[in-house]
């Protein structure tokens, strides 16, 4: 990798006169860094009049522009004692960085901030008219991960997602093979939402989505030891930076805006144009909200993580186990959207675990254990298990996958009768649990009193569970397996509409 910075200092008066000085000092710089770096070199290109004009080169660790703002401190402090002068500005003429592909691009590449040339596997960015600031805050390195990061990202595109069967159940005779989202929206238990992706559920499927709930906490959750906490629905950006979901899912998330102002006058135009037109006057509206720094919760577990940001935890909290089943999860689905399992919108228990890596092994094979009771005993179900891509990948933008047995994510699939053939057709993803290693700690700086801590998560999802459910077992209660008519034997009457 080589780094070459053209750069030029304008001080606050002419420099010529200490030209063999200000050349000495550089010298002794440059020595210090050789000390840290021994391919770092400065040249002195030219001295006119208040100018200095430097070339920067690096071949090893140490960057230029961290060696260009040393240096500025440097000549500064030097300058100031003896001769009063300061550096009034920094200009940056251009920066180019030269680095090796591990692969050959397949098309273009494009980032922020740069032009960037590629010849086979040889990557070149080219910075012009960036500032000091832009240095200090350190992107060039993440610019190079980047392009790395797109090209190994074009090898697969298009490519299935890592897939991997480790269980499943017996098949099973199914007797239903309706969509339980048709049959349900035909009996009124359900009504599409006045928005897209959206449900309002009746009395029958509203019992249905909270007996799943139940379920779930007291035959999985509360004997395993976890306990209820209660979050926001709202996020904000800071959070979802640290964890990496406005890199991998922008164009899913659902933005929220507050209002610029509660300053009645500056509201009265919009409020007569709705009470005129009674429609939403949308260029007005624009004028009086702000820009989004936060978003709908996407998932629970960002804002669990959060809340214990820079915290240590005592040994004997550990593992920690805790679940939210009170924020609503919204995700922008698009063209994707498909009855209440595919939504907008939805409703799920996100229960999280923060331990040793022993602990989180420990309870993972106790969770597998208490969810096969549930899906074997409970709910008579024919499903599979699969380590996949794991979904924090996903949300991150990340594509390929080289997760291992100790960290990555275990997806519970349900066949669902109504899209046919076992062999052929898709099963319907409705649980997963993960362990994440170390990747949210170090994000929030979470610590143990002596441990290495690691931390992973399950999301339930109620609208999942109930869908692959009632897609094997119909919507008649009758015929329901007597485990989960324990939990549920009769459904509401509901309403009847003239």
């Amino acid at each position: 990798m080589i780094f070459d910075l053209k750069v030029i200092f304008t001080f606050s008066n002419e420099i010529f006169l200490i030209k063999n000085e200000l050349q000495s000092s550089i010298s002794n710089f440059n020595e210090t860094l050789l000390e840290k770096d021994k391919s770092v070199k400065i040249d002195i290109k030219d001295i006119n009049k208040n100018l200095l004009s430097i070339d920067i080169i690096s071949e090893g660790i140490f960057r230029p522009h961290n060696a260009l703002l040393q240096m500025k401190n440097f000549l500064s402090k030097e300058l100031g004692k003896k001769h009063h002068l300061g550096i009034r500005e920094i200009t940056i003429e251009s920066y180019t960085i030269d680095f090796d592909l591990e692969k050959k691009p397949i098309k273009k590449i494009n980032i922020p901030f740069a032009d960037v040339k590629i010849n086979e596997k040889q990557a070149t960015i080219i910075l012009k008219n960036v500032d000091e600031e832009f240095l200090r805050r350190n992107y060039i390195d993440r610019m190079i991960s980047l392009v790395k990061e797109k090209v190994e990202n074009q090898y697969y595109e298009g490519k299935e997602e890592f897939w991997k069967l480790i269980w499943k159940s017996n098949e099973k005779k199914h007797t239903w093979s309706n969509d339980p989202t048709e049959e349900m929206t035909k009996l009124g238990w359900l009504k599409q939402g006045p928005t897209k992706g959206k449900w309002f559920y009746r009395p029958q499927a509203a019992t249905i989505l909270k007996t799943m709930e139940i379920i779930a906490i007291e035959e999985v959750l509360k004997p395993l030891g976890f306990e209820e906490i209660i979050e926001s629905n709202i996020v904000p950006f800071n959070v979802w930076l640290k964890t990496g979901h406005l890199e991998g899912m922008p164009g899913e998330i659902y933005y929220v805006t507050e209002p610029a102002t509660r300053d009645v006058e500056k509201w009265e135009r919009f409020i007569d144009l709705t009470k005129i037109t009674k429609d939403v006057p949308l260029d007005e509206l624009q004028k009086n909200v702000s820009l989004p720094t936060a978003g709908i919760c996407y998932a629970q577990c960002p804002l669990i993580y959060w809340s214990f940001k820079g915290k240590t935890i005592s040994e004997e909290s550990l593992p920690v186990l805790l679940y939210d089943k009170t924020a609503v999860s919204g995700r922008y689905e698009s063209g994707g959207r498909h009855g209440i399992e595919r939504v907008d919108e939805f409703h799920r228990i996100e229960p999280v675990y923060i331990g040793t890596k022993e602990q989180l092994f420990t309870l993972r094979e106790k969770m597998i254990e208490r969810y096969k009771h549930v899906f074997n005993d409970i709910f008579d179900l024919e499903w599979r298990m699969a380590w996949v891509t794991p979904w924090y990948m996903q949300q991150a933008g990340k594509i390929s996958d080289n997760s291992t047995q100790e960290t990555g994510t275990i997806d519970f699939e349900a066949y669902m009768p109504y899209r046919g053939d076992r062999a052929k057709s898709e099963w319907l993803e409705f649980q997963n649990l993960s362990i994440l290693g170390d990747k949210y700690i170090k994000a929030f700086n979470i610590k143990a009193q002596k441990t290495e801590l690691w931390s992973g998560c399950s999301g339930i999802g109620l609208e999942r569970w109930t869908t692959a459910f009632l897609a094997q077992k119909g919507i008649n209660p009758d015929k329901w397996p007597e485990g989960f008519r324990k939990y549920l034997k009769n459904l509401p009457k509901g309403l009847k509409f003239l």
